[in-house]
């Protein structure tokens, strides 16, 4: 997992590094301040995600199945809002603003970046709803709980990374 996360946050950083050198650069609008909101709901949900898989690994730890699917279950549907914050803001960017990946330098970037991130908000959901599946259906034993921890990483770099995506689009780049 350590690998994955290496590689991955390697593939973030050209992509920050890539929309902070073309920031400014649109030669036609929309611009961000034309057409971003600041997803506050959406960055809380994600956030917390990060403390409900962590309570949803202690639980597993601590023998309390049941509550790690509680937690576990939680996680998802934190992550499922996030996801659907951001379809609504694309939804509202690309009908209404006008702003698809092809309008300018900052469309491709500012889609590229954040549905980058998206996409692995998208793959760890997968794997969080296997896992759910699995807690349904008995198999998820305090044994794995060392298996819950490392997806945890993933999701927690996930979330991290949506730190730096955050302040790069919505509070540096606006």
């Amino acid at each position: 997992m350590f690998s994955l996360i290496a590689a991955e946050a390697a593939i973030f950083t050209i992509f920050v590094v890539a929309y902070i050198f073309y920031l400014g650069k649109s030669v036609s609008g929309p611009l961000p301040k034309d057409v971003l909101g600041i997803p506050i709901l959406g960055t809380v949900c994600l956030l917390s995600s990060s403390l409900t898989i962590h309570l949803a690994v202690r639980a597993l730890r601590n023998a309390k199945v049941r509550a790690f699917g509680l937690w576990w279950f939680v996680t998802i549907a934190l992550g499922i809002i996030f996801l659907a914050g951001t379809h609504r803001e694309w939804h509202h960017m690309i009908f209404e603003d006008g702003l698809t990946i092809s309008t300018n330098l900052f469309g491709t970037t500012y889609y590229s970046l954040v549905g980058l991130h998206a996409f692995h908000v998208t793959v760890g959901l997968i794997g969080l709803i296997l896992g759910m599946i699995f807690a349904l259906l008995g198999k998820v034993k305090p044994e794995h709980s060392e298996r819950a921890e490392i997806f945890s990483l993933y999701w927690h770099f996930v979330d991290a990374v949506w730190v730096v995506v955050f302040t790069v689009v919505y509070v540096i780049g606006r």
